[in-house]
């Protein structure tokens, strides 16, 4: 038997036993008699899939197993519950307001370029894509193109040839690095600025994966099943680019590029715990990069700067809450030159041989321990470099970080983790259009 409520439940009843099937106004309740998942209650979000089948109902949902304060990462658990004919017609009714609720219309499997980096970070990402993710991705009923890394360059080649119109997105099983790799081979490829409009998502298995917890935030960002989850049901979302150059050469970044010691930093601990480490090393060393920077900025205020961003974060989420896309408005400020360029190569860039004594240029000419600029607050789960970050501001932040005492430098670390250094006087924070820096090889440490 049956009962339909409005709706929002359904109980139903095979072979003695009875499952209860609640829609509350943000979850899904799954109640059933003599199962393992006795219980299971999931936000909307977390339903990866749903359907009556071959005369049983099959719902696929991430869920944490344990109490709430005691819970652990999540857990793909597949519900079946068997239905007698009798029940189809309020079985099919309640699926098709499920659909709604978890997937604001209907559900679309994705076609999925992903890649699997088997090296990167503690080396387990092959492992965690097969017991992990791919269950997901198939649950979901996603059509998979799985390519397994082979040496530095490789998903550079693949994103440089891929076909445009056979994925509706890319999954990166890596670190960081990885998707440099894609972004940088979508800007070879022939057709670059349709190439980089497909939505690239990371799932963690590197040592940093920054780009992750920017996306997804300190928690979910380091679960690759919750990321994965991304891949599936996350909503397309612009972020700015900027380009690197260094001679004729032109590379395209996301996140971060450093000078000094947190450039040196990086290379020396890449076998151990990163920030830490690396920062007590550099702290010891306290050695300054002899730097010129030219920097064309947009604010100066810290004042200023964090209220703009605490007024697009709170527009931004008040979007993210509404049943649609929001379009993301264009921004004045943009690396490229203003008329454009055709999509057969990437746009010149606006600043490019530009006068640097006009109104909005300043230098920085002192003993610097570091300059890093970047898009993203976290660098690593233990470091928010950029904590007024914001993805499509047409901004780059930038932080340049003066020769202070190994105190003060010690005294800094307490508040990494939430950014605190921002409001160091000896840290200067700038939201910038474009930086020239040049620096003596020989002394200046490490670029990257």
């Amino acid at each position: 038997m049956a009962s339909h409520t409005a709706g929002q439940q359904i109980t139903i009843t095979s072979k003695g036993r009875s499952s209860t099937l609640t829609l509350t106004d943000d979850s899904l309740r799954v109640q059933r008699q003599g199962e393992e998942w006795q219980d299971v209650q999931v936000p909307y979000r977390n339903v990866v899939w749903s359907e009556y089948v071959n005369g049983s109902l099959e719902i696929s949902v991430l869920a944490k197993r344990g109490t709430r304060k005691k819970a652990t990462k999540l857990v793909l658990v597949h519900l079946v519950t068997e239905v007698e004919e009798a029940q189809t017609e309020a079985v099919a009714n309640f699926i098709n307001t499920l659909t709604q609720h978890s997937y604001k219309g209907p559900q679309t499997p994705r076609r999925v370029k992903v890649l699997v980096n088997p090296h990167s970070g503690p080396g387990k990402a092959v492992q965690l894509f097969k017991q992990k993710v791919e269950p997901l991705f198939r649950a979901a009923r996603c059509i998979l193109d799985v390519t397994y890394t082979t040496s530095r360059g490789h998903a550079t080649e693949i994103a440089r040839d891929m076909s445009l119109d056979a994925y509706d997105a890319v999954a990166v099983m890596s670190g960081d690095g990885l998707v440099h790799e894609v972004l940088n081979g979508f800007a070879k490829h022939k057709d670059p600025m349709n190439a980089l409009r497909i939505p690239i998502a990371q799932i963690p298995a590197g040592s940093g994966n920054g780009f992750s917890l920017n996306l997804l935030g300190l928690e979910e960002g380091a679960d690759v099943s919750a990321a994965a989850l991304n891949v599936v049901k996350g909503r397309p979302m612009k972020i700015d680019l900027f380009s690197f150059t260094q001679g004729d050469t032109r590379v395209l970044s996301f996140m971060s590029q450093c000078v000094g010691l947190m450039a040196e930093l990086d290379i020396w601990t890449e076998h151990l715990s990163r920030f830490v480490v690396g920062y007590l090393t550099g702290l010891i060393r306290r050695r300054a990069c002899p730097i010129k920077i030219q920097i064309k900025v947009a604010h100066l205020d810290k004042n200023e700067i964090y209220k703009t961003f605490k007024e697009a974060r709170s527009r931004a989420l008040e979007a993210s809450s509404s049943d649609t896309i929001q379009p993301v408005p264009a921004t004045e400020h943009s690396l490229i030159a203003n008329g454009g360029s055709t999509v057969s190569s990437l746009p010149p860039l606006k600043y490019a041989g530009v006068d640097h004594e006009e109104d909005g240029w300043i230098s920085v000419d002192k003993p610097t321990l570091f300059v890093y600029a970047g898009k993203g607050p976290y660098v690593s789960k233990d470091l928010m470099q950029f904590p007024t970050s914001l993805p499509d501001d047409g901004f780059i932040d930038v932080i340049v970080q003066e020769r202070i005492t190994r105190k003060q430098l010690l005294a800094s670390m307490d508040g990494a983790v939430d950014g605190e250094h921002y409001w160091h006087p000896q840290v200067s924070v700038v939201p910038m259009l474009t930086r020239i820096l040049n620096s003596q090889p020989s002394n200046a440490g490490t670029l990257l």
